[in-house]
């Protein structure tokens, strides 16, 4: 994305945001349009520190390079290692947050993980569950009791579920528990921070062309994944960016508790 391609919402310019898996896919893609719309944004990743440094490359790139009106300062990117189901690499990735931010404004809660393997329950061991739920779930919690504590003049947080979260997912039923674990989070924050003005709000994606589903959607026969989707395509990450970024902005500022499916039809929940 270049500097002749930015996005537009109100509300998001001057804005501090931390997007954990900021490094790749869809955390990437938020990261880039956040950017694009004025936002200094902290990109938290795990491992990959060649594709953190090509996101940091990208934010820069988007950003208008200038203060919006009103804003007084220019926006700035950062880079955090770190594993965020572990409290000691949250409190530390925090640490940075406050250091080169001063709060927070915007937090989008992305980084988890999936795997292609399918695993009945009567396979699926014990550390193996432990793994996904750290990996989906504690990351969640932990992160998000960090960014609200952040948010001294409130903010908008959105957490990354999946359809998997709402349906389940047979042979995976450790990935579909966290990921509807992160939905009822949501729900149950929505009331207890509405008060202090931050919204808690889910974007559930379905299928996404990224690095994470690469192993099944590039395999023979991945074909009958997009022709079982009604909108007939998988998403990109920047579909589910954008809907992301929406409810970052002052257009979603009265919507809380939500889950905003984007699945192009595949399930219908109301």
């Amino acid at each position: 994305m270049s500097r002749r391609d930015r996005w537009l919402l109100p509300g998001i310019a001057g804005g501090r945001a931390l997007v954990t898996g900021g490094s790749r896919g869809i955390g990437r893609a938020v990261v880039r349009m956040l950017a694009s719309m004025g936002a200094s944004v902290g990109i938290a990743y795990h491992a990959a520190e060649s594709a953190a440094k090509e996101a940091l490359d990208e934010a820069n790139e988007a950003s208008p390079g200038e203060p919006a009106s009103g804003v007084g300062r220019p926006a700035t990117f950062w880079t955090h290692q770190g594993d965020v189901s572990r409290e000691a690499d949250v409190e530390s990735l925090f640490d940075r947050v406050r250091a080169e931010l001063g709060g927070l404004d915007f937090f989008v809660g992305n980084a988890g993980v999936w795997n292609e393997i399918e695993m009945p329950l009567e396979r699926l061991a014990s550390k193996e569950w432990r793994a996904m739920i750290e990996a989906n779930l504690t990351s969640i919690y932990l992160t998000t009791r960090q960014a609200i504590s952040c948010m001294e003049r409130g903010g908008r947080v959105v957490l990354l579920s999946s359809t998997a979260g709402q349906r389940g997912e047979a042979g995976h039923s450790h990935y579909a528990a966290s990921k509807g674990a992160i939905i009822s989070f949501c729900k149950s924050l929505a009331t207890e921070l509405g008060p202090r003005g931050i919204t808690v709000n889910v974007v559930a994606p379905g299928w996404v062309d990224t690095g994470m589903s690469a192993s099944v959607l590039r395999a023979p026969g991945a074909e009958r994944v997009a022709a079982e989707i009604p909108l007939g395509r998988v998403a990109s990450a920047e579909d589910v960016a954008g809907p992301t970024c929406f409810l970052l902005s002052d257009l979603a500022r009265h919507v809380t508790g939500e889950v905003l499916n984007v699945n192009g039809g595949s399930v219908l929940c109301g």
